[in-house]
């Protein structure tokens, strides 16, 4: 199978969808990539890809072709301009490159913004080939959860968008099952739409287990790996520091970068918290499952929104299969899944008070409690997440897309 990626992110930017490329090379078919110059989190084209970008020419045995963008730098405007910009560019310029090329299928990787569509819709009518596309991101919901977009009328605008990107596409896959439904009222009616969750990275595959725990150990390090975003409610994540700032053996470890980073910085110094909350800035994917493995907890949360309810976090899949507890400050299917799992403790999305007191009774629990958790995210990731099964059901999708298609 000849098939087309098409998506705004791409390595050396770290997104399942580097992880979905290398399996499907793997699995015997010729990937294509169409992305952008790398550039998130932190706003900037990566200065490694400036300087040497035919090194980022190819990935895992498949062919990268990049466009250029305006970096996502800081504030909704730019941020506005750097989708718009991908958008344009890889309509016009990337058809150009592909100008000779045909695919059998198209997949379409959309974590945000729903723009990356609308290539994806030209090269349909250009190529003859069916869409995939995986839901990650709710749109306009997410625009409006997060203040990017305030108009009543924009928003309106915005929606009409969706529905044409979505009335484009054969398949529509939905990271969650509660995204199914917000789906339908966009989509045509009787659209096929199906529910794919995420996986744990290959690196995160039950393969660290958790350290043995010194009984001299001082600290309790609680671990949020990640982007530092406006969904992901910093102001209640550091709320919840404050309170429990006399505890100096509770330790906040925050890994990763984004929109919210230099806030976070600014309020950790403002509120006497350098001794308890830690920034430990981006580091490359493959560091991760070390800092996992180090950490008493993992820490997800999103903020109080009906949008992020609907929401499985990427970043739940891989905590669950690195066998460490989980400390979830989120609402819905997120929380759900901890529950089910039983791999961790939940409260309320927002609610400061409540990830104080979560924190403080995970700290206190014997050390084989908390290994009980993480054992249970590991049997509960082989059993919902597992890798292996979901990329064969995407590989039968794909496989019965090109079959159908004239």
């Amino acid at each position: 199978m000849k098939l087309l990626v098409i998506t705004q992110y791409f390595w050396p930017e770290n997104f399942r969808i580097n992880d979905l490329v290398e399996e499907f090379v793997q699995r015997g078919h010729e990937v294509t990539v169409l992305t952008g110059k790398p550039n998130y989190p932190v706003g900037k084209i990566f200065p490694e890809y400036a300087s040497a970008p035919q090194k980022f020419d190819s990935f895992a045995g498949a062919r990268i072709v990049r466009v250029p963008l305006v970096p996502r730098g800081k504030g909704g405007l730019r941020l506005i301009w750097n989708y718009l910009s991908f958008a344009l560019s890889a309509s016009l310029l990337g058809n150009m490159k592909l100008k000779r090329e045909r695919f059998d299928v198209i997949f379409v990787y959309e974590p945000s913004p729903i723009t990356v569509g609308l290539p994806a819709a030209l090269f349909r009518r250009t190529k003859s080939a069916p869409i995939a596309f995986w839901v990650l991101d709710l749109w306009p919901e997410t625009l409006k959860a997060i203040g990017i977009v305030k108009s009543a009328a924009l928003l309106g605008l915005v929606g009409k968008l969706v529905s044409f990107v979505y009335n484009n596409c054969d398949l529509i896959l939905a990271q969650s099952k509660s995204f199914v439904p917000e789906i339908q009222k966009y989509a045509r009616p009787g659209a096929s739409i199906a529910y794919f969750p995420s996986w744990a990275e290959s690196m995160f595959q039950p393969t660290v287990m958790p350290q043995a725990e010194s009984s001299a150990k001082q600290q309790f390090d609680i671990l949020f790996a990640g982007n530092i975003g406006d969904a992901q409610d910093f102001p209640a994540i550091l709320n919840a520091a404050e309170m429990l700032k006399s505890r100096k053996d509770i330790r906040w470890l925050i890994v990763g970068d984004g929109r919210m980073a230099q806030w976070v910085r600014t309020e950790v110094e403002r509120r006497g918290l350098s001794d308890n909350v830690h920034l430990l800035g981006r580091h490359p994917l493959e560091k991760m499952p070390e800092f996992y493995a180090a950490a008493d907890a993992l820490l997800v949360t999103l903020k109080n929104e009906p949008i992020f309810s609907m929401t499985i976090p990427g970043k739940l899949q891989s905590y669950l299969a690195a066998g460490r507890p989980i400390l979830a400050m989120i609402d819905g299917e997120g929380a759900d899944v901890v529950r089910r799992a039983e791999a961790g403790l939940c409260c309320r999305a927002s609610d400061a008070a409540a990830l104080a007191k979560a924190v403080q009774q995970m700290a206190a629990m014997p050390q084989k409690e908390r290994e009980r958790m993480g054992e249970n995210g590991i049997s509960f990731s082989k059993t919902e997440f597992d890798r292996n099964i979901l990329m064969s059901r995407l590989e039968e999708w794909l496989m019965s897309l090109r079959k159908s298609s004239p």
